[in-house]
């Protein structure tokens, strides 16, 4: 998957990696994508949830070991 922007956000607990994201998130145009990594196990269910609240969308997500990857694209 191509994307625009990325966030590495390996050793960061909740809620630095939804926080790091929105405000990465505010300097790309519409329909552009951020790509996240990120090891903190609440990451799966807090990406989803911002994602819902703020309106963007959740492109993907996957999990390898303990490193989840995200790709949000704004709207």
């Amino acid at each position: 998957m191509n994307w625009d922007a990325e966030l590495d956000a390996i050793g960061l607990l909740c809620p630095l990696p939804v926080l790091k994201a929105r405000k990465r998130l505010q300097a790309l145009d519409v329909g552009q994508v951020l790509r996240v990594v990120a090891d903190d196990p609440a990451a799966i269910i807090d990406f989803p949830h911002f994602c819902l609240e703020s309106g963007h969308l959740l492109v993907s997500q996957s999990q390898d070991g303990d490193q989840l990857e995200f790709y949000l694209q704004k709207v």
